[in-house]
Order: C-alpha cells, then structure tokens, then sequence
C-alpha cells in the first residue's frame, strides 16, 4: 500500500518539482512527487534538451558545408532527417530515465496521475486522497494561443510539432523572436529550409539589449533568414499542405505562402483544473502570485517555476525549488532569489547570452555607466575555432564599480555567462575581474578585456 500522508508533495514532475522533491528528500522529509505525463516535464523532454539537440544537428550541418575553409574535403552530404529527430528523442529519453533513477535513488514516492487541490493540505490524484503539510505547485506553463491563429498540430505547429515532423518543410514562417522562436528559426535555416521570422516588437530578441539584438539579427539575415520586424499576423488561410499567411507591417499589408508556421509568442502558466479555486491562491495573468520565498496566500501551498510567472527558464525553476523547501525546513542561510542574477540563453548560430541590465535599462534606473566592448574578431580562440562574429558587453556603474548586466553574442556565450553570473552573485566590482588571470588562448579572455575596455584599459583592442 503506498503512503497517502507526507511532510511535503510536489505537483509537477518538470525541473522544478523534481529537484524541488529531492532536495526535501535530502533534508530528510517525507517526500511525494505527482507527474501526469512525462519526468523531466516540458523542458527535459519537449523544450531545453531535445531542441539542444536538433540544433547540434544543425551546428554540425553547417560545419561539414564549411569544411573546406578548415583544408578539409566533404562530398555528398545528406540529412537524414528521420535520424535527427530520433537522436533528439533518444537525448531526452535518457534523461528523463535518468530522472526516474535519481528520485528513486532518494526515496520520493512517485504517484503517477493529476493533482488536483482539495483545500487543508489534501489532494487528490486518481480519485485517491493525499494529504501534505506542504504542497508545492510546479505545473509549469503551455505555449500561448493567440484567437484566429491557433495550432492545429499539422500546418501550424507549436514547439511540440516543430520538434518531431515527419519531413524537413521547404519554407516555414516563424511568429514571434524570443528565445524559442529564434531558436527554431535557426535550427530551420541550417538544415536548408527557406525561414521567416515575423515579430511584433521593432526588434527581434526584444528582451536583449538592443545593440546585442541588432548584431543578431544581422547574423540571422546573413545566414538567409527574412525578418519582419514591427509585424503583425492577421490571418492564416490554410490549404492541404501550406498556409497563405497575411501580414500587416508599418501600415502596408502582404501574403506570404509557406508550407509551415510555428508559433512562438510566449508561455502562459497551467494553473487550470488545479481545485485552486477551493484555496487563497490568487492567479494574476495567468500565474500564480507567490512571495519573495514561493509561498502563495494558502498556507501550506506554495507555487516555482513557469507556473509561477517570468522569468520563464528552467533554472529559475530549479532554484526556487531548492529556496522554497529549504525555507520550509528551516535550513540557514536561506536566500530570495535576485531575479537580476538569472542568466538567459539563447543557443541559435550565433548563441546570445545575458545577465542584469541592458544598457537602456540601466540608463533609465538613473546610473552613470561604464560600458565596455570587445570583439570576437580580435580574440585568437575565436579566430582559430572559425568564429570570428561576435561581441562581448559589459555595463557597470561608475560610481561604484558594481557590475549591472553583461551581454553576449557569439560561439559558446552560453557558456561563457555563468562568470559574470558568479561575478554578479559575489558582488565583485570591475577591480576583481580585473585582477582575475583568464587562460589563454580562450574565448574567456574576451570578458576580461570588455572589464579593461569600460575602463578605458582593453589591452588588445
């Protein structure tokens, strides 16, 4: 007979919940985790890993096409795209197994079903009844769906359909530039197919500082991808096998004919069907409101993650979930999470990386900046890896020297972030990275030379 009564129970089974549900284990409390598909949730099987590993695919198609510029010969290169997507599948299949290993390794009863509240500490999954002193909701988020353009899985796709087509389409129009779109219409583009990527905004990336989004989209250009910026779809009359797409920018209207569209416009939180309606917990456009330690207006219930509202990044999921069942168990030195030290990452050709403020941003706080730049043009790892293209940015206030946002564009930045991030964590100001020795030749150095440049001390530019 499995237990009905535990210290705590996890609702979501994605980066969140389940590493929200080890970590209680660890702490030694009586740990439940409810998932109704898939552990790992969206990320691990339909989001950050498959889509890593189609774009390895991609990045690799693209080096066997410039392999000459290496002294190297290649000839007849074919994609077998059946084999992509099953290694993708296969990449997020392992994990996920993996996933199943590490909560049974620590002891967390996994209760297959949908949870759903039942108010005082009971849920019910399967028509069974649980009771939790606490319960944490990480249910994640859906992708968006805007009236009149909805998905229908075959000629409209969401990212789900993207990641699993049967065949590579000719031509596909992507709406919407964020980190998901951009990534897809990447991936896309490599693999030969002809792109458009339609954004509402004057800018694609729009959330990146502005200077990082113009170098991308001149990347993005280069590579073939049309871009429509400042665009709004109006209509899509769909035929057997394409779709005739109406497009309204500065005031003028076009149609565009492609085989596919993928909507990319955003993410909204799952907090249907959840019996919250039989608790405090309050729901603000689409997620739930929680405070600086994930605690919503329910005692006892508390909300990470997607559902939980932006930033909408698995890691942001993770540590919440760490955060909140440590404050529960009354572990010291329990931190809020600074939302302005989560790094975001878009892993297109070029990859964009970032942390803190942009440069506008930043301005309009009131801080006199120090702004440095250095090329990847000039660094010699990039030059001998064959990726010259790039910039690395780092904005830092004057008066102080604390370092407000860094932002990346280039090879590996994905990579690159997280020393800024441990830099804006510490709190260490432009004379720690200064006196940081970075290993050459490597694509790092380029950060301590964008630190010297906002000083007026870049040594090779």
């Amino acid at each position: 007979m499995i237990d009905k009564s535990f210290d705590i129970l996890v609702i979501g089974g994605g980066p969140g919940g389940y590493v929200a549900a080890i970590r209680a284990a660890q702490l030694g409390l009586k740990t439940a985790l409810v998932e109704s598909q898939h552990l790992g949730g969206i990320c691990l099987n339909w989001g950050c890993i498959p889509t890593k590993a189609l774009l390895r695919s991609a990045e690799v198609h693209h080096l066997i096409q410039h392999a000459d510029q290496f002294g190297l010969k290649v000839k007849g290169v074919e994609i077998d795209f059946k084999k992509v997507i099953e290694r993708s599948r296969g990449v997020a299949n392992q994990l996920s197994k993996g996933i199943a290993h590490l909560l049974k390794k620590n002891k967390v009863t996994v209760i297959d079903g949908y949870g759903k509240l039942l108010g005082k500490g009971q849920v019910e999954v399967n028509k069974t009844t649980y009771s939790a002193k606490h319960i944490i909701i990480a249910t994640g988020a859906q992708a968006r769906v805007l009236p009149g353009l909805e998905p229908d899985g075959k000629l409209v796709w969401t990212y789900k359909e993207a990641m699993t087509p049967a065949e590579l389409p000719k031509s596909l129009l992507v709406v919407g530039s964020g980190a998901i779109g951009i990534e897809f219409a990447s991936f896309y583009r490599n693999m030969g197919v002809e792109v458009t990527v339609v954004e509402v905004m004057d800018r694609i990336l729009p959330v990146e500082d502005e200077e990082i989004s113009t170098l991308a989209r001149k990347a993005f250009e280069k590579q073939g991808i049309k871009i429509l910026t400042g665009a709004t779809v109006k209509k899509l009359d769909k035929a057997k096998d394409s779709v005739t797409v109406s497009i309204e920018a500065g005031g003028k209207k076009e149609e565009m004919k492609v085989d596919r569209v993928i909507m990319a416009v955003g993410i909204v939180g799952n907090t249907e069907n959840l019996g919250l309606e039989k608790t405090k917990v309050k729901v603000d456009r689409g997620h739930i409101v929680t405070n600086q330690y994930c605690g919503t207006d329910e005692p006892g219930v508390y909300a990470i993650g997607d559902v939980a509202g932006a930033p909408w990044l698995a890691h942001k999921a993770s540590h919440e979930g760490v955060l909140c069942v440590e404050k529960i168990a009354n572990v010291a030195g329990v931190h809020p999470m600074k939302r302005e030290n989560i790094p975001g990452c878009t892993y297109a050709m070029p990859q964009v990386a970032s942390v803190g403020l942009t440069e506008k941003a930043a301005k309009e706080k009131g801080y006199t900046l120090k702004v440095g730049r250095f090329p990847f043009v000039v660094n010699g790892k990039a030059i001998a890896l064959g990726e010259p293209e790039g910039l690395v940015k780092t904005i830092f206030d004057a008066k102080t020297g604390e370092l407000l946002g860094a932002h990346m564009i280039g090879a590996e930045v994905t990579e690159l972030i997280q020393g800024y991030v441990i830099g804006k964590t510490a709190e260490l100001t432009e004379a720690e990275f200064m006196h940081t020795v970075f290993a050459h030749p490597t694509l790092s150095e380029m950060m301590h030379e964008s630190v010297l440049s906002a000083y007026g001390r870049a040594v090779h530019f």
